[in-house]
């Protein structure tokens, strides 16, 4: 029995000292970056772009590999089924907090499969509508819709959107009534806020912001409690009548549960440095408008599931389901 103990005591202190070891040696081969979205859009850039700086920094290559569907949940679910070796970690974007109270039966626990690696940034989105309307703030869409209650339209991604999820929040707090047209994505929707078939159009500073630089869209508020570095002279929805609101799009990385801690950590330390690079601070915050966090995984995880108490009821308590 003693030499059992023994024995057991023994391959438990040659493990401890090898994960180091092998956390110092990794990645040995190629890492896998799963983008649960299609080429384009905010996620997928994202990922190459750092992809590229982490083959750089641990010469090894970062292969993006993009499995789309269900909201960003059929390409999380791979990851999170994926072998712990630190050889899978999955980009997900603000809908990952959404999609556990939004679509029902999802195969994965968001909170318990998955372990937090970084939250990489957040931004604000942007309400926005064709420059021929006659809407000039934000509250000028409020007086519209009490005068006409039903008549004024907004478009969003789909059904349990951040943005969807935004709007519903921002119309109980005004006190009004505004019609959802849901859209397969930001450039539908777009197009049609650009045609004018739209009032409104509520999307990421990103999709929204070279159309209001371009003068076919007026944006009218933004929905960060401060301004968007990238659309510093529209007001925040916190200073016309909202005050200390705020509604956040977020990138971040997570590994499948059981990843060790000592790839974790030093994944989010290279990560830190991408993020800290000339370049890449410049791409993010002018092009996507990011605020970039580099959070550690224990302040991602208390941000994820503060983000899923949060918006989780709003789709329980609107009823929301998904397109």
């Amino acid at each position: 029995m003693l030499s059992t103990l023994v024995r057991a005591a023994c391959f438990a202190l040659v493990a401890a000292v090898a994960l180091p070891a092998a956390a110092q040696q990794w990645p040995t081969k190629p890492v896998r970056l799963v983008v649960p979205f299609p080429p384009g859009g905010s996620t997928d850039p994202l990922a190459r772009l750092l992809g590229i700086k982490l083959n750089e920094s641990l010469g090894q290559q970062f292969i993006v590999e993009n499995k789309p569907g269900a909201s960003g949940s059929m390409g999380t679910a791979f990851a999170a089924k994926s072998p712990p070796d630190g050889y899978t970690f999955v980009v997900v974007f603000d809908t990952h907090a959404v999609n556990p109270t939004l679509i029902p039966n999802m195969p994965f626990d968001t909170a318990k499969d998955l372990a937090p690696v970084m939250l990489i940034g957040t931004a604000p989105m942007a309400i926005a509508t064709n420059a021929s309307k006659p809407y000039k703030t934000f509250g000028d869409v409020v007086k519209a819709a009490k005068a006409k209650p039903d008549s004024v339209t907004f478009g969003s991604i789909g059904n349990g959107s951040l943005g969807h999820l935004t709007m519903i929040l921002v119309q109980q707090a005004a006190g009004v009534q505004l019609v959802h047209v849901p859209y397969k994505g930001g450039g539908p929707m777009t197009q049609d806020a650009l045609g004018g078939q739209i009032e409104l159009a509520i999307g990421s500073v990103a999709v929204i912001s070279p159309h209001v630089k371009g003068g076919k869209l007026r944006a009218v508020a933004v929905t960060g409690d401060k301004r968007s570095q990238s659309m510093p002279e529209i007001p925040a929805l916190a200073e016309q009548g909202f005050p200390g609101f705020s509604a956040l799009a977020w990138w971040g990385v997570f590994a499948p549960a059981g990843t060790p801690q000592p790839i974790i950590d030093k994944l989010n330390a290279e990560l830190q440095k991408a993020l800290a690079a000339p370049d890449v601070r410049k791409t993010l915050t002018e092009t996507l408008g990011m605020d970039i966090v580099a959070a550690s995984p224990e302040a991602t995880q208390k941000f994820l599931l503060a983000e899923m108490a949060r918006w989780g009821k709003v789709v329980k308590d609107n009823g929301i389901k998904p397109d």
